[in-house]
């Protein structure tokens, strides 16, 4: 039997990188998948293919997590096309970086929003859907810089470590009615984004890690998996570093 059999998850961002394997993963699974893209129109749509044939239900959908009525329609288009909601991940997120002399409001309003406001909105919008049928399991991607901070990224290491609160917080609100909420800090993962980079620039940081090498989206995602399955029931409120020990 497969760990997702039978469970409906909704994973936003889903176009690329962590998200497209948190969503891949799921369908291994047996996990019915909804996922949200929002510029890569194309990449979502060949997704939504890939995932349907491991023969469960996939479907993807254009919408903005950071706007709450966009959210909670979203939820309410899922709820109605699957029939449930089992899973929730916020994967969402963006970075704007700069020193913080030269970081404008814009550049902090933005990210804040897409990687911060859009765990309220989806979880605000998914939260009754979890109360009626007394379980649940939410799953949002914070970051080790949400953790420890990081030169250039005050916008994002703040809207990371406030997820790591508002993860915290609903965990302690929805217990009571089977409702986990647990959040998934990664360190470095080397994706799409970190190809471009300097590969002198990238083998020092391998060598930081105590398991010398990057981490890849699968690695997020096996978590992933562990976390929206029955294997994790008394799992909750958590934060999960996945880093290769890189902050231990």
């Amino acid at each position: 039997m497969k760990l997702l059999d039978g469970k409906t998850a909704l994973v936003t961002g889903a176009s690329k990188g962590i998200g497209r394997a948190i969503a891949t993963r799921f369908a291994e699974q047996g996990a019915n998948v909804a996922f949200t893209y929002l510029s890569s129109v194309e990449k979502g749509q060949e997704l939504e293919k890939e995932l349907a044939e491991f023969g469960i239900k996939a479907k993807g959908y254009r919408s903005d997590a950071s706007d709450f009525a966009a959210a909670e329609q979203l939820v309410n288009d899922v709820v109605a096309d699957f029939g449930a909601l089992d899973i929730l991940v916020n994967n969402a997120g963006i970075t704007k970086d700069n020193l913080l002399m030269r970081m404008n409001e814009q550049m902090w309003d933005d990210v804040i929003n897409v990687n911060l406001k859009s765990c309220f909105n989806t979880v605000k919008a998914a939260t009754r859907t979890f109360m009626k049928q007394k379980s649940g399991s939410i799953i949002n991607l914070t970051s080790v810089v949400g953790i420890k901070g990081n030169a250039g990224q005050a916008n994002y290491s703040a809207s990371k470590a406030g997820i790591i609160g508002f993860t915290k917080s609903v965990a302690l609100e929805l217990g009571s009615r089977n409702i986990r909420s647990n959040a998934i800090a990664p360190g470095f993962i080397e994706t799409e984004m970190t190809d471009v980079l300097d590969p002198k620039t990238v083998q020092s940081w391998r060598d930081a890690i105590p398991l010398k090498r990057g981490g890849n989206p699968g690695d997020v995602a096996n978590c992933a998996v562990f976390l929206a399955s029955d294997m994790s029931a008394y799992i909750s409120g958590q934060v999960i570093q996945v880093d290769g020990g890189m902050l231990t």
